[in-house]
């Protein structure tokens, strides 16, 4: 940005920021922040203007490391980026209204408001942007995290375990099963697996054979693997698509596959 442009923000930075206020005033009647104190209110978005108009000094770069995380906490505290938003066209509005009310000639009226236009979005958008990537790979973490969640390996008993599976098995979440699936084997030392769909509300072809896969990958590692929880539509199902589960042994619930894995394991259970 220019240095005049610059020079007219910070000479003018006391005005500005008492006619930004008044605006501030009618957005937050306009917002959740009415259940800020006033004086915490008032605080923050002083606050939020004088680090915006400092950026028009030198070291601009320290200001915006210190103005994102102001911005952070603004968040944090109940705001919104939509309302910091809002915020920065509320400014451009109160410096569109300086320019326009000073004796300034046309043309350079009109020089520095398009150099504002493009100081302010520049500003706006570089927020935005950091904040919008920071959240989206913070999204990505905990959708990987459920992922993760979603798919465990429980031992039950000595060589046996279970992996309950719930929701839809799409492809991403069908390789995080034959990942989970396979280590979980080798570090249980599992020699039966049983494979809970009880919760999977659709199997359909692409479903079957991501179970097949990973009933024939538990098999290549030495273990088995028993399929349960097949409820009867799913087995209705399964006939019509002609998915062919004969290889693998299969039982209609969870309890029935445990007795089932312990005589696949030389136990049984015994009443006392």
């Amino acid at each position: 940005m220019q240095s005049f442009i610059a020079s007219y923000l910070l000479k003018n930075r006391a005005k500005l920021i008492e006619e930004w206020g008044k605006e501030w005033a009618k957005l937050r009647s306009e917002s959740d922040l009415l259940t800020q104190p006033d004086d915490a209110f008032e605080h923050t978005n002083r606050k939020l203007m004088e680090l915006v108009l400092s950026t028009a000094e030198g070291h601009k770069d320290s200001y915006y490391a210190e103005l994102k995380e102001h911005v952070d906490r603004f968040i944090q505290n109940g705001g919104s980026l939509i309302l910091f938003s809002k915020s920065m066209h509320l400014f451009r509005k109160v410096c569109q209204r300086f320019v326009l009310a000073s004796d300034l000639k046309e043309s350079q009226a009109v020089e520095m408001l398009a150099e504002l236009n493009e100081w302010i979005d520049e500003r706006t958008d570089r927020i935005v942007n950091d904040y919008a990537g920071n959240w989206e790979h913070t999204i990505e973490m905990q959708k990987l995290s459920l992922l993760e969640l979603s798919a465990p390996l429980i031992p039950v008993f000595e060589g046996i375990t279970v992996m309950p599976l719930i929701g839809t098995i799409d492809t991403a979440r069908a390789k995080l099963i034959m990942e989970n699936l396979l280590e979980g084997v080798i570090e249980h030392r599992s020699k039966v697996v049983l494979i809970d769909i009880t919760g999977v509300p659709v199997v359909d072809t692409m479903v079957a054979q991501h179970i097949i896969e990973a009933s024939e990958a538990v098999r290549l590692i030495g273990a088995k693997a028993v399929l349960v929880g097949i409820r009867p539509e799913i087995a209705q199902t399964i006939v019509n698509l002609g998915i062919d589960l004969a290889r693998f042994p299969t039982q209609s619930t969870l309890r029935k596959g445990v007795v089932l894995a312990l005589e696949m394991t030389g136990k049984k259970v015994v009443d006392l």
